[in-house]
């Protein structure tokens, strides 16, 4: 497992099913890689901690990885990312 700190660059709406929406995020800074999944941690101004499960990432043709969630956090969000490779565990369970 790798961590690492980074900041929501960009959001933008993934696909919409049936009333359920997946967002992909674009951070200044990230280790993780198509294939991965993993968690970004935030704090809300409110001082709650937020976990927001990474489902899948993808790169598009200019290079951006883009990370597939469910929960989309604000550009200019700061984040603590912890990236599971395939085959890789945490002990903690990664859900939708």
């Amino acid at each position: 497992m790798r961590e690492f700190a980074g900041v929501v660059t960009d959001i933008r709406e993934e696909s919409r099913v049936a009333g359920k929406q997946r967002w992909q995020m674009a951070l200044d800074r990230t280790e993780f890689a198509a294939g991965d999944v993993g968690v970004l941690e935030a704090v809300a101004r409110s001082g709650v901690k937020l976990a927001v499960p990474v489902l899948s990432v993808a790169v598009d043709a200019a290079g951006e990885v883009w990370h597939l969630v469910e929960k989309p956090l604000a550009a200019g969000t700061a984040v603590r990312g912890r990236v599971n490779r395939l085959g890789e565990s945490d002990g903690q369970p990664i859900s939708g």
